[in-house]
């Protein structure tokens, strides 16, 4: 019998995806450890895991509507607050027009099933153009180019790392990250696997990472310089006759069109400007090829550069013109049981790229959004479609987009701010009014997103484990109701809104996750379908030759179309009797068939990225290794961290400052900076000044500052992130710096300036912040 005390979840803190085993008694958490049981993480827990307890019990917490007024903040009703937020935003569009009022959307929304399913709804009820969020931040690059070569913006590939043999790993730390675009919890474990079967992994970046730690070879590239290397890769590929597509070359077109494009972008062409010698360069290529099975993979460093899209775009050509797309041991598809890419192929909502510019700088959307690089632009810059309102949905752009302080400039000029969290950070104490969700243990948790980017095939949910308090409401509600108020412009409107309010309201995030389960690849499916589906998938099967991978599939998982046991589909019910999770089975070959072009052919040179190649050129004619005073700006990931999210939970900050300057050492001697002495970083936009850490873990001329700290800014109640605020990096990041192709931020390898603070400016500078904050207490 299940011990009552004992509760099984999936972690949200994260893409890792890790399976928690909770003791709790009376409403506390007692404990938190691995599940060993689950069939993904298979016991292993990362350190964000004990967070949850931290944000269920912490103080700073806000529960209940806030509104905010002259004698201060103010608790009032969740009614007067839905009303006041609807009366407020149809004011400003009324004056000012639909695009007055803009909306940013944090990452915290991709993980949480109920954001993800009435957020959209929302949206399209707010009817305004100036929509941003974390994308174009993030992972912009590899979802264009998915878009672009394979017809669904969703359809990301995860690397096959359980069956790899060469593992190339570019810009990329899943040691701390756990992923992302990979969820692999446990990946040492997996990295120790790879190398009892005789397996590599290389890892190239700025910084000699964690990942690099437990990695066979290692090699430094010098910042924003990944798509250089990466065509010094496929040039040697086509001069060494080492293209060989496989299976693939069925159902592939621009073959040639890429042999002659990269003739120019030889290994001793990029050397210099890579860090990367061109023997060493032709050797990873042709390792790569010569593996028998092997990925190419990068994440975030290879995305935020100003050739992000192309980064992407060759690293996915790599892995097609070896061999390596779709096939096991290379990259792959997850097949999830909510398919979300199939969902988007169905509908026809396969993405959308450049269909309108910004208004300011016009830079192009992407699925609907404009480039976070730009939101601030377009609260400061005056004109038609100024926004005059802003939405923030569990995100906090001050901290997370480039030039955090005129972000935080256009934030406080707004006409109206509503916030949709559960925090008051430095981003939504300019809110008029917050709302904010339950937390995390007190509503059910699916992973919508991560289990279509997991290694494995898995389903789990985790049901509450605390009832929400009273009158609170968790965000689905709250998007919900809001839907309501906002969309209420007519008689006819009015009665549509109602129904589908009712109808979605009654089922609530819960119900129609589980009307997306059992209409899914391994759900009940709709009864009177059922018989015909399950005829012509048994006249499929008799064709298939009985040593196909296709039909082992078919025959291994008891969750396929060939179930005759209806009790083996999967619905919500299902899956709460299973705590622990289903193992579905590992990930298997589908294209062409899942492809969304047109033609069912992958695009391996889209016009896009073709035209971008003559930038590149240019780059390469023109670019010099910089000047001796010039250094670039890399990013950092712990493994105790994510983004601004995390910073009040004492457990997770405590110890020694993590909020440093990595630099070189030969740089430091250079500079007279010892370890621990504080610095000045400046740029265009300004200037921070932050303790170096000296380490010959970045390679010269790097500095290596991780985001999302920052937090002294006044307006914040975030009580234990005050007292190690660390800087915002984010300060000093230049917002005018994006990717041409994408738009999208290029936050990597942007150049500052280094100096050292002297003794006696150090002291003024401490002594100055000490009465300060005697001033404040």
């Amino acid at each position: 019998m299940a011990d009552p005390n004992i509760h099984y979840r999936t972690c949200n803190l994260c893409e890792a995806m890790c399976g928690l085993e909770i003791t709790h008694d009376k409403g506390k958490v007692i404990s938190i450890k691995g599940d060993k049981k689950d069939p993904l993480s298979k016991g292993y827990i990362c350190p964000k895991a004990v967070a949850l307890q931290d944000l269920h019990d912490d103080p700073d917490r806000i529960r209940y509507p806030m509104l905010k007024t002259p004698q201060g903040w103010e608790r009032i009703s969740w009614d007067n607050a839905f009303n006041e937020v609807a009366a407020g935003l149809r004011n400003v569009q009324a004056k000012h027009g639909n695009n007055a009022v803009g909306v940013y959307l944090g990452n915290p929304n991709v993980h949480n099933h109920g954001s993800l399913l009435t957020l959209f709804p929302f949206l399209n009820a707010l009817k305004t153009e100036n929509r941003f969020s974390a994308t174009s931040v993030d992972q912009l690059a590899p979802m264009l180019t998915s878009l672009k070569m394979l017809g669904n913006q969703a359809m990301l590939p995860v690397p096959d790392i359980d069956r790899t043999d060469y593992f190339v790993c570019l810009g990329a730390n899943p040691m701390a990250s756990n992923g992302g675009i990979m969820t692999a919890p446990g990946f040492k474990k997996r990295v120790q696997a790879l190398h009892k079967r005789g397996g590599k992994i290389i890892t190239i970046d700025p910084r000699h990472t964690e990942t690099a730690d437990i990695a066979d070879k290692h090699f430094f590239i010098r910042p924003g310089s990944d798509a250089l290397f990466l065509m010094a890769i496929v040039h040697t590929l086509f001069r060494q006759d080492l293209v060989n597509l496989g299976k693939a070359q069925n159902y592939t077109q621009g073959i040639n069109i890429l042999r002659n494009m990269v003739m120019g972008f030889s290994p001793e062409k990029v050397e210099s400007l890579v860090g990367i010698s061109a023997q060493n360069i032709r050797r990873i290529a042709t390792e790569f090829a010569a593996a028998e099975r092997a990925c190419f993979y990068g994440r975030l460093g290879t995305s935020i550069q100003s050739f992000g899209g192309l980064s992407n775009w060759l690293m996915y050509v790599i892995n097609i013109i070896t061999g390596n797309f779709d096939r096991k041991g290379g990259m792959m598809f997850s097949d999830p049981a909510i398919d979300l890419a199939g969902l988007g192929l169905l509908a026809g909502e396969t993405g959308t790229f450049n269909t309108r510019t910004s208004r300011v700088r016009k830079l192009p959307e992407f699925n609907g959004e404009f480039p976070a690089a730009t939101m601030a632009d377009e609260m400061l810059t005056p004109g038609e479609g100024q926004i005059k309102a802003m939405v923030l949905a569990a995100g906090n752009p001050v901290l997370s987009v480039p030039n955090g302080k005129k972000v935080e400039e256009g934030l406080s000029q707004m006409d109206f701010v509503v916030a949709i969290d559960f925090y008051m950070n430095e981003s939504t104490q300019y809110a008029d009014i917050i709302l904010p969700p339950t937390g995390p243990l007190e509503h059910g948790h699916y992973d919508l997103i991560f289990h279509s980017l997991a290694v494995q095939n898995t389903v789990k949910y985790s049901q509450p484990l605390f009832g929400p308090a009273p009158d609170t409401k968790h965000d689905w509600e709250i998007y919900l109701e809001l839907t309501r108020r906002l969309e209420k412009r007519s008689p006819i409107s009015w009665a549509t809104s109602e129904i589908k309010f009712q109808i979605l309201n009654r089922l609530g995030a819960d119900g129609m996750l589980d009307l997306l389960l059992r209409t899914g690849p391994y759900g009940s499916q709709f009864k009177q379908f059922t018989d015909l589906q399950e005829r012509l998938v048994n006249l499929l099967y008799d064709r298939l030759s009985p040593r196909s991978a296709a039909r082992l599939a078919l025959d291994l998982s008891p969750y396929s179309y060939r179930t005759k046991d209806r009790s083996q589909f999967l619905s919500l019910k299902k899956l709460e009797q299973h705590p622990h999770g289903i193992e579905i089975g590992p990930l298997t070959s589908c294209l062409p068939d899942k492809l969304g072009t047109k033609n069912k052919q992958i695009n391996l040179v889209p016009k896009i990225f073709l035209k971008d190649v003559s930038r590149l050129q240019k780059h390469l004619e023109t670019a010099y290794a910089g000047s001796t005073e010039t250094f670039y700006l890399i990013g950092r990931r712990h493994i105790r961290s994510n983004n601004s999210w995390l910073h009040n939970s004492e457990r997770l900050v405590k110890g020694k400052n993590r909020c440093t300057a990595q630099i070189n050492p030969t740089d430091a001697k250079t500079l007279d900076i010892a370890d621990g002495d504080l610095i000045t970083i400046s740029t265009r936009t300004g200037e921070i000044e932050i303790p170096a850490e000296v380490t010959e873990a970045v390679m010269p001329k790097v500095i290596s500052i991780p985001h999302g700290w920052g937090h002294n800014r006044d307006g914040s109640k975030l009580s234990v992130a005050q007292k190690r605020p660390g800087v915002s990096v984010n300060d000093i990041t230049d917002d005018n710096m994006v990717d041409d192709l994408t738009g999208a931020a290029a936050l990597s390898g942007q150049p500052v300036t280094v100096s050292k603070i002297k003794q006696q400016e150090n002291i003024v500078r401490l002594n100055d912040k000490r009465i300060a904050s005697e001033a404040n207490a």
